[in-house]
């Protein structure tokens, strides 16, 4: 019997069998809130407990990915055991209510997609547009909002127009509108960049693009979980994004916003179960009837509702400690890190800028007279990950912080940056 249970142990099933076990016997108790007022100190360092983020090392690249909490885990899990056990089928497309009272949109506005990149492509293929039509985007894109739109251009003729933010949302407004012509159909934009993190003026832009009769197109990437949202208010035509980043929810999980009177606007092309009204084969010709009322339309087919059973998790999660209180906890860590780091004077080539309203949980920077990929080896071999930034050649390095993390980690960064 021993030797059974040595070789399950040794199994690929038998090491899934314990993670699961191990995980699932993880579960730690919540600090109260009321703690956050009494001992904020003490709440932060039982929120960290929550996650089993390796403590031998200092994790400060959310922006990349999030590492999820237990609760998330659990969730994940026991939807999926559930599932298995009683042969369910459907369940997710409750999680569509959930996000959109997350974010400040309707359910009917939510439409369930794989990752950012997944909403950037029904957005950038469905939006009309013909050949000559001019569509503006940044110099510090990711390759998921750059790569659909020229792609785009490459096979249908649009045209990419660029602008570079600025240090104030005033001036990057400003740049904004300068590169708009009679030609401009859409902006799509990051709403904060995932090069040097600040956070760009979405509403001012929305409504800029909105006087203009411009499609205003957001890509939300670092948005919900980091900022507390309400897209009604931002006045976006789209939004996309995901939920396995600052939402700290399971990988391969997203959304698309499509303000209810853009969704006859927006063409759907991939479509399948759920996305119309009725069909029927047995006619002759067949027929397709109408797509349906919703964002749904956008998305289709089995899901995996455990995945989304972690997405909900997540949002209790957040809204448990508070999207106010995790802002405040996120942005103000990187801005006594921003602070630090321009304490250091010249050594530092601050590229997020100082301007309040226009940085977020994120600060990107060089160090000056050091190669970027040299300080972000010295910082992995001092297991501290952070992000090097390669991207349309800023050559720099980005550092995120979430709740998860604390000052004493980020000031282990700073004695290494002042040592490089």
């Amino acid at each position: 019997m021993q030797n059974r249970r040595d070789f399950i142990r040794k199994t690929a099933l038998g090491t899934m069998a314990l993670a699961f076990a191990n995980s699932a016997d993880a579960a730690i108790p919540m600090p109260s809130a009321s703690l956050l007022e009494n001992d904020e100190d003490k709440f932060w360092k039982l929120i960290r407990n929550q996650f089993p983020l390796s403590k031998e090392k200092i994790y400060l690249n959310n922006g990349t990915m999030g590492p999820s909490p237990f609760p998330v885990i659990n969730a994940v899990h026991e939807a999926m055991r559930d599932n298995d056990i009683n042969g369910n089928y459907g369940g997710w497309e409750s999680t569509a209510e959930k996000l959109a009272t997350f974010v400040g949109a309707t359910a009917d506005e939510i439409a369930l997609t794989h990752n950012v990149t997944d909403g950037i492509n029904i957005v950038c293929w469905g939006v009309p547009l013909k050949k000559g039509d001019e569509v503006i985007l940044t110099t510090h894109e990711h390759v998921g909002n750059a790569s659909p739109w020229l792609n785009r251009a490459k096979l249908h003729g649009i045209v990419i127009k660029t602008f570079t933010p600025a240090k104030t949302a005033a001036e990057t407004l400003q740049r904004i509108n300068d590169v708009i012509t009679k030609k401009t159909k859409v902006i799509a934009v990051p709403h904060i960049p995932c090069t040097i993190g600040q956070i760009l003026p979405a509403k001012e832009i929305c409504k800029m693009a909105k006087e203009k009769n411009i499609y205003s197109f957001i890509d939300g990437a670092h948005g919900p979980g980091m900022l507390k949202l309400d897209l009604h208010d931002m006045g976006c035509d789209f939004y996309a994004t995901c939920t396995h980043k600052w939402l700290l929810g399971p990988k391969g999980t997203g959304f698309l916003y499509v303000r209810k009177d853009m969704l006859d606007t927006l063409q759907t092309y991939f479509v399948g179960g759920g996305s119309d009204t009725g069909w029927d084969m047995t006619k002759t010709p067949p027929t397709y009837s109408n797509y349906v009322t919703t964002a749904h339309r956008y998305y289709f087919g089995t899901q995996n509702v455990a995945l989304y059973r972690g997405v909900d998790a997540a949002i209790d999660f957040m809204n448990y400690i508070g999207m106010d209180r995790v802002e405040k906890r996120c942005r103000g860590m990187a801005t006594e890190m921003q602070n630090k780091l321009l304490a250091m004077g010249d050594k530092i080539d601050m590229l997020t800028p100082t301007e309040a309203e226009s940085r977020g949980a994120v600060v990107g920077f060089r160090i000056k007279g050091v190669l970027y990929t040299d300080f972000y080896n010295t910082a992995a071999k001092n297991n501290i990950r952070i992000r090097s930034v390669a991207e349309n050649g800023l050559n720099s390095l980005r550092v995120s912080t979430h709740i998860y993390n604390n000052m004493d980690e980020v000031d282990k960064l700073m004695e290494l940056v002042k040592g490089a």
